[in-house]
């Protein structure tokens, strides 16, 4: 996934058309080459994970407030969930995210990012990485979706040899 740059030498790069990528599963940092060396006209995507469209159900705690939703889309990152429970940003809460009826919740602490038309919006507390379960589920309908690397980029790397 790209990433904004942290180094000197990152940002150098920048200027001979290379990004700085971080791989989702490892997060090893790496350098390739851009496709386009063009200025697009559609908005920068800044969102760091690819969204998964899902609907699952949930149930969320955190202090008094208690309160269940559907999951509309979930990535690495957090969710959006569509609910009824009144919050507020920078609540903290506990989610238990239901995946198949057979099978125990996922349970994940988030943050309450945002509160729209769109639904509630979770940034998870910890790496989704650390979740075997989440990264499985995501994994598994991510390649039914689209490439994990979202972003076009060749499958040159410069620096250190990486694999998944």
């Amino acid at each position: 996934m790209y990433m904004l740059p942290q180094s000197p030498r990152e940002r150098i790069a920048m200027l001979i058309w290379m990004a700085p990528f971080e791989c989702q599963r490892c997060l090893h940092r790496f350098l390739a080459r851009r496709l386009s060396t063009g200025r697009s006209s559609r908005a920068i995507e800044r969102r760091e994970h690819l969204r998964i469209p899902v609907k699952l159900c949930l149930s969320f705690s955190g202090g008094k407030v208690r309160g269940e939703g559907t999951v509309m889309d979930l990535s690495l990152g957090g969710c959006i969930i569509k609910s009824a429970t009144h919050v507020h940003v920078d609540d903290i809460f506990y989610l238990e995210i239901v995946i198949a009826e057979n099978e125990p919740p996922i349970e994940v602490a988030a943050m309450v990012r945002s509160v729209s038309a769109r639904g509630i919006s979770f940034k998870f507390l910890r790496k989704a990485q650390e979740n075997r379960r989440l990264l499985t589920f995501i994994h598994s309908r991510a390649g039914s979706t689209s490439s994990i690397l979202s972003k076009a980029v060749e499958p040159t790397i410069v620096g250190q040899p990486h694999s998944p």
